[in-house]
């Protein structure tokens, strides 16, 4: 099968040294036996422990499918940055991902997009995939979500353009006014911004993707195939046995679209 199905989970802040290394060993042997690594091959794991636990995390998910990468990385070259992490650090470590722009950091650490821009030239320079999150602020109409977010991805591909940077650019689309709000955005406004940005992002050259970063829980994929790559997850990742039944639901969504295709 070659489709590109995208799957990312944050771990944020939420859990302490063991339980990282304790949900690590757990979703590693989940994903080891997992048919829809067969079935799709081109399948992309990801994770993001907190820095302390990445190498513990890279040799629990050693041998496996899923790839393991920073939350955040300094926009600067190795140096005098104190409390900072590296980009070259993250790859020499064997970290192949890296979260970069989220609303918290957007928020409470005043991440602009010369940062912004500064740590994906950096991401790519040293050979790690970003994973690029946007979204609106304030609730728009879907249209006005849509040109925000080509907006936002428009001025990360211009600034690596004008740096003679390629790569493959995952965007994780979430509206901001819908991080931790009691209703989150409605599977078609999720599809209506997602397959805007993505029919933009397919007239441009490179690999980009493009993936829902909000709250997501048993049946949101399904929902939102095929107008997004996949899913970027949070705290109902958190559970082994969540990962678990998105990994299902990937598998029987895929082999329904492939069924599909051979009709």
């Amino acid at each position: 099968m070659s489709v590109k199905l995208t799957l990312g989970v944050s771990l944020k802040m939420y859990f302490g040294y063991q339980q990282t290394l304790d949900w690590s060993r757990q979703v590693a042997e989940i994903v080891r036996q997992h048919p829809l690594l067969s079935a799709c091959p081109q399948a992309t794991l990801f994770t993001f422990p907190s820095a302390p636990v990445l190498e513990g995390t890279l040799r629990a998910f050693d041998g496996t499918a899923m790839q393991v990468g920073a939350q955040n990385i300094a926009p600067a070259e190795p140096g005098a940055w104190t409390g900072e992490t590296s980009a070259a650090m993250v790859s020499e470590m064997g970290g192949k991902f890296v979260e970069i722009g989220h609303a918290e950091r957007r928020r409470h650490f005043h991440e602009d997009e010369a940062v912004i821009c500064r740590k994906v030239q950096l991401a790519l320079e040293n050979g790690l995939t970003p994973v690029i999150c946007i979204g609106e602020p304030e609730k728009m109409a879907i249209d006005s979500a849509t040109a925000y977010a080509i907006q936002e991805a428009d001025q990360i591909i211009h600034f690596l353009q004008q740096h003679a940077l390629t790569g493959e650019l995952i965007f994780a689309w979430e509206p901001q006014w819908a991080i931790g709000a009691p209703q989150p955005a409605s599977p078609d406004y999720i599809q209506s911004v997602c397959a805007g940005l993505r029919a933009h992002l397919s007239a441009l050259p490179g690999d980009h993707r493009v993936i829902y970063g909000g709250s997501a829980g048993p049946g949101l994929l399904t929902q939102l195939w095929p107008h997004v790559d996949g899913l970027f997850l949070g705290r109902f990742a958190h559970q082994p046995a969540a990962m678990q039944a998105i990994l299902d639901e990937a598998h029987t969504l895929l082999a329904h679209v492939e069924n599909k295709e051979r009709a």
